[in-house]
């Protein structure tokens, strides 16, 4: 469904690169960008806006890392002041090699150093330096090796361990691990080195609560190891072919298990009995397994009564035997898209009166069933995308008061209908990427203002349609691609200074004084008005843009050269952008 200048973002689990603008390592899979949750002890504050007034600690970093080459340890210093100048420098990515020798013995508790450009194993021996006080070491996408794991062995109190994307690392790596018997978390995704052989050697760690092996493509028979971890809550192994239903038996004894997920895996209904006895499951995803309705009796309450968040997406579900989920009753999560079923099952959903969440995505969805969706009064979040839902159907979520976000792209859905939506207060977010949407499908929305985000990428949309988004002040992320805007409707744009994402792509007609018009936007991150009349010379309006990262402008007169500068003169935060 949908027009030409619609997109579908359908990846499957397996799929390294679903999230645009962000690094091939580290793209979420589409089995998991459902589950978003950080690794660190401690993270870094990335929040926008304004400002606040620098303390007197931030001064006294700031002067530090000012002259940071006139020190040669920080050893005397108090650990809490240490490890602030340790994480300025990482974060500002001034640490090198050299600098890190003043860090020797400073008995830090937080090394966070995923991604960080040139980390090999000559850094270990600072870092093991750190002793029995270092609490959490993240070495995701470095160069160390298997002979730089054994720095590690004197920091006996190590708890969290990310080994994320560590290519050089393999099963004799692993062994080294064996006598960091305080960890609790640890995680080493896509990595081919690391077999069963490898996974036995963490059968002594049984502080070990959440353990993450995503895209480990050769732990087949690994899983047997653990089940001497009886404090295990959390386990992923998501896109491991190799895992099979024998895998599941190994673990069904670690009745602790809260968390678990085997997406892309070679699980069939036959592995899934082997849950049964997991009293204590809240979340199961099992995206793209060959699974099918006959599953769904060993997750239903008279085995799982604790699940919460199910993932069954991309299986082989059918109708028959889909009356199982009417036994799930604390059901908050529930993702079915992508499965050969119709609105017939939506019955056996009906009495789920705790879901929060339903996808629905690309299933044989028509008009009646969503009647029986009309009872659901605290879904929060409905993808209806890419299903056979029309108009008529949008009554059923008139009623609908907790709804704050609701996908209609790619369905039959007109302007008359989306009047129905109008009293929907607590909506956020809203996608109408489709062709039949047009103004009039805007002006029946101008009630929902606490609307964040609005997706009309492929409706055709004019100039006076523009005239309604004036409605939604809160607007955060705004995508018009159809191709028929001109700079007199972007100037109807320019007052909702709340976007941080602006996609005006495709609109051919769109010249320098678009540029002008968003320039008031400065609270912009990411700009997106490729195939449009946009030349170098209008980049000169994106000067006061000074929070944006990234800026598209393909099949436009702007060449890499234009954009650099600009980067160097007025815009240090612009990382990511791509010229004709």
């Amino acid at each position: 469904m949908g027009g030409a200048c619609s997109r579908k973002r359908d990846q499957q689990a397996n799929d390294a690169n679903i999230n645009r603008g962000v690094s091939g390592r580290y793209t979420k899979s589409g089995s998991s960008k459902w589950l978003g949750g950080s690794f660190s002890r401690a993270s870094m504050d990335s929040s926008q806006g304004k400002q606040r007034c620098p303390t007197l600690m931030d001064l006294c970093i700031y002067k530090i890392r000012e002259d940071i080459n006139k020190y040669g340890t920080f050893s005397m210093l108090p650990r809490d002041i240490t490890q602030q100048i340790f994480d300025d420098l990482v974060c500002s990515q001034c640490l090198t090699d050299t600098l890190l020798e003043a860090f020797r013995d400073c008995a830090l508790q937080d090394l966070n150093l995923g991604e960080y450009p040139g980390v090999d194993d000559s850094w270990l021996d600072v870092v093991s330096s750190q002793g029995s006080s270092l609490l959490s070491l993240d070495l995701s996408g470095s160069d160390v090796t298997d002979s730089g794991i054994t720095y590690l062995k004197d920091c006996k109190s190590l708890q969290a361990l990310n080994l994320n994307y560590c290519d050089q690392i393999s099963d004799k790596g692993l062994e080294q691990v064996y006598g960091l018997s305080n960890l609790t978390t640890l995680s080493f995704k896509r990595n081919s080195s690391i077999t069963a052989k490898g996974i036995s050697s963490l059968s002594g760690l049984i502080k070990m609560v959440k353990l993450d092996m995503e895209r480990c493509p050769r732990i087949h028979g690994g899983l047997a190891h653990l089940k001497g971890l009886e404090k295990l809550e959390m386990l992923n192994v998501n896109c491991c072919n190799c895992i099979t239903d024998a895998d599941m038996k190994a673990i069904s004894g670690l009745t602790r298990l809260k968390s678990l997920q085997i997406a892309s895996s070679k699980v069939t209904d036959n592995g899934v009995v082997f849950l049964r006895d997991l009293k204590n499951l809240s979340l199961l995803n099992m995206e793209a397994c060959p699974v099918t309705a006959a599953c769904l009796e060993s997750l239903s309450g008279k085995f799982l009564g604790a699940l919460q968040y199910l993932n069954i997406s991309r299986c082989d579900l059918k109708d028959n035997g889909c009356e199982n989920f009417s036994k799930m009753q604390s059901l908050k999560v529930l993702n079915l898209g992508f499965n050969d079923i119709s609105g017939a099952i939506l019955v056996h959903l009906k009495g789920l009166i705790n879901l929060e969440s339903l996808n629905l995505d690309s299933c044989r969805i028509k008009d009646e069933g969503i009647l029986y969706l009309a009872g659901l009064t605290r879904l929060k979040f409905l993808e209806l995308s890419d299903t056979e839902v029309g108009s008529s159907a949008l009554r059923h979520l008139s009623g609908l008061v907790n709804l704050e976000n609701l996908n209609l792209s790619f369905t039959v859905v007109t302007d008359g209908g989306l009047r129905k939506l109008s009293g929907l207060s607590s909506l956020k977010s809203l996608n109408l990427d489709a062709r039949q949407i047009t103004d009039a499908g805007i002006a029946a929305l101008t009630s929902l203002t606490g609307l964040m985000h609005l997706d009309l990428f492929g409706a055709r949309i004019t100039d006076s349609g523009t005239n309604y988004l004036r409605a939604f002040k809160k607007l955060r992320s705004l995508e018009i691609c159809g191709g028929g805007l001109t700079d007199a409707g972007v100037k109807n744009i320019k007052d909702l200074t709340s976007l941080t994402l602006l996609n005006l792509s495709q609109n051919s007609l769109l010249t320098d004084k678009s540029l002008e018009s968003i320039s008031g936007l400065t609270q912009l991150v990411s700009l997106n008005m490729s195939n449009s009349r946009v030349t170098s010379a209008g980049l000169r309006h994106l000067k006061s843009l000074k929070h944006l990262k990234s800026l598209t402008l393909e099949s436009c007169k702007v060449t890499a050269n234009d954009i650099k500068l600009l980067q160097s003169t007025d815009l240090p935060q612009l990382v990511n952008f791509r010229p004709e």
